[in-house]
């Protein structure tokens, strides 16, 4: 697939989580994903596949999520089978606490089906808003 293909394909994955349509996202990944969350938080780690990204990360933080996530993305980079997504998400927590984190994740795409993530946020907000 091309670039703007890549692109596209991120771009309507991020557009119907913000709708809550988490099928739709979970639908864009692979189902041997390798997804990465950087620093030292509960939810930071390797991810080998969609079943144990989904138990490890989804399911607890959604849990602890009002009304799941909001994402707002703000620039996408492309370049052969890589998309970069700068972007910024909203939420609020069960417990009444803001969770407006910053992000940059870097996708690779195959056959149109994301195969690798690594994501970069502010870790000390995860930490200050759901413990370590």
């Amino acid at each position: 697939m091309s670039a703007a293909e890549n692109k596209e394909i991120i771009s309507t994955m991020f557009a119907e989580l913000s709708k809550g349509n988490a099928d739709a996202f979970l639908s864009t990944l692979a189902d041997d994903v390798n997804f990465s969350l950087i620093g030292s938080t509960k939810f930071s780690g390797v991810f080998k596949g969609k079943a144990e990204f989904v138990e490890k990360v989804l399911a607890p933080l959604g849990a602890q999520l009002e009304n799941g996530l909001t994402m707002h993305v703000d620039n996408l980079i492309a370049e052969g089978d890589n998309v970069v997504m700068q972007g910024r998400g909203e939420s609020m927590t069960k417990a009444g606490k803001a969770y407006n984190n910053t992000y940059a994740q870097v996708f690779r795409l195959e056959n149109g089906k994301v195969q690798q993530v690594t994501e970069y946020l502010d870790t000390e907000l995860v930490n200050a808003v759901f413990g370590k």
